[in-house]
Order: C-alpha cells, then sequence, then structure tokens
C-alpha cells in the first residue's frame, strides 16, 4: 500500500510521463482509499488545464511582444538546457 507521499509523487509524475502498470494499480488503490489524494489528483488535472488555457490564449495574443533581448536569453537558456522544467 502506497503512503500519501508515495501516491503524490506517482499523481505528480503522471503529469509527465505514463506510470507503469505496476504503478497505475497501486495509485487507483490508494485512491479508492485516501480522498485526500483523490482531491490532490483533481485539482493538480484542473491546474494542468487552467495552464494550458492560459498557454494557449497568451501564445494567441498579438498584443503582447517579446524584447529582442530576452528573445535571447531565452535561446540561449534552451541551448544550454539551463530551463528548468
Amino acid at each position: 500500500m502506497l503512503s500519501c507521499k508515495q501516491a503524490s509523487k506517482i499523481i505528480s509524475q503522471s503529469l509527465d510521463r505514463k506510470l507503469t502498470t505496476g504503478e497505475r494499480f497501486n495509485l487507483k488503490l490508494h485512491l479508492l482509499m485516501c480522498k485526500y489524494c483523490t482531491y490532490f489528483s483533481q485539482q493538480l488535472q484542473t491546474l494542468r488545464v487552467a495552464m494550458s488555457a492560459s498557454v494557449c490564449s497568451i501564445e494567441n495574443d498579438s498584443t503582447i511582444e517579446m524584447s529582442a533581448e530576452t528573445r535571447k536569453r531565452i535561446a540561449a537558456l534552451v541551448e544550454t538546457n539551463q530551463v528548468q522544467p
């Protein structure tokens, strides 16, 4: 049986990668018995949807402009893999 700490870690990881069959099984079992982790999972999904909508809105907003210096800084960080996920 997973602890809440283990379950919350797996819930977070599920946003970034496909869980193994064992992880999915253990997480579902834990979520059946733990309303707090279920709430946490639902909250993360809601945040993910909200952030996706926000990003789309910002990307399609022609009134937002980025300075050339900012573009250069971002490009340099991406090239050196210094951007934190």
